[in-house]
């Protein structure tokens, strides 16, 4: 084990094979972050530590206090520390252009905290408490399969719709659509299949790489949070709901 030395915060990193998964778990409570260490290590990844934001961002954004170690594949965030909270991190990160995928800790279960640690740029959200073997099916899933590049070799439309994968730009009714890479990917997905039903485990296969069972509700989430943008301004409905089935684009109705 091998501590950085990053001023404020501490990073450290336990030895694993060369070419394993590099993840940095970022939380400030000492025993969460030696279970997860020692979780993940038998996962069989390697694992940095960081005991608060700062010292985070310093990690992953610049590699300053790693000794010359490549910057992680994955970040475990935890929404609520001192200083820096994990949503600040994280809107940080990909304000700086960083595409890492962040699975994000959190002890509430609201509706709202979920939203905003999605809108925040994380690409899943975890309830504490959680099953260790959980979240490592999870990570494996983010690590496996990054939001997928859409086709640039042409522009997909659907009504009013457009998706320019070359430019990851979507537009509605003319109106530039302002979306994350994996906001960009789930749309994609719709467009591709409009008219098309869509279950939530098709869409968590698709999109987050979920080839488990899981329970979680990020894919609402998601659809929640793309229903807002794409709507802003008082547009028309694109994304429906069927229940107990799932998700559908629908182009052909433009009532609310």
């Amino acid at each position: 084990m091998v501590d950085s030395g990053l001023g404020g915060g501490r990073v450290v990193e336990g030895e694993r094979a060369e070419g394993a998964p590099r993840v940095l778990v970022v939380d400030d409570d000492p025993a969460i972050r030696r279970a997860l260490e020692r979780g993940l290590r038998l996962a069989g990844y390697r694992v940095q530590l960081a005991s608060d934001g700062a010292a985070a961002l310093a990690a992953v954004g610049t590699g300053e206090g790693l000794r010359g170690q490549a910057a992680p594949q994955a970040i475990v965030l935890d929404v609520a520390m001192p200083g820096l909270t994990g949503i600040e991190v994280c809107a940080a990160l990909r304000e700086r252009g960083v595409d890492t995928p962040v699975l994000m800790l959190s002890a509430r279960d609201e509706t709202v905290d979920r939203i905003t640690g999605l809108e925040s740029g994380a690409d899943d959200y975890l309830v504490k408490p959680f099953d260790l073997r959980e979240l490592e099916l999870r990570l494996r899933a983010l690590l496996r399969r990054r939001p997928p590049a859409p086709a640039g070799d042409r522009v997909l439309r659907a009504g009013a719709l457009t998706l320019d994968g070359a430019a990851y730009l979507a537009t509605y009714e003319g109106e530039p659509v302002n979306l994350t890479a994996r906001e960009f990917a789930l749309l994609d997905v719709f467009v591709r299949n409009a008219g098309l039903v869509l279950t939530r485990d098709q869409l968590l296969a698709r999109v987050w790489g979920y080839d488990f069972e899981v329970r979680t509700d990020v894919v609402d989430t998601f659809v929640s949070y793309l229903r807002r943008k794409l709507e802003a301004g008082g547009r028309p409905r694109l994304l429906h709901t069927v229940r107990g089935v799932g998700f559908v684009l629908r182009v052909s109705d433009g009532r609310r």
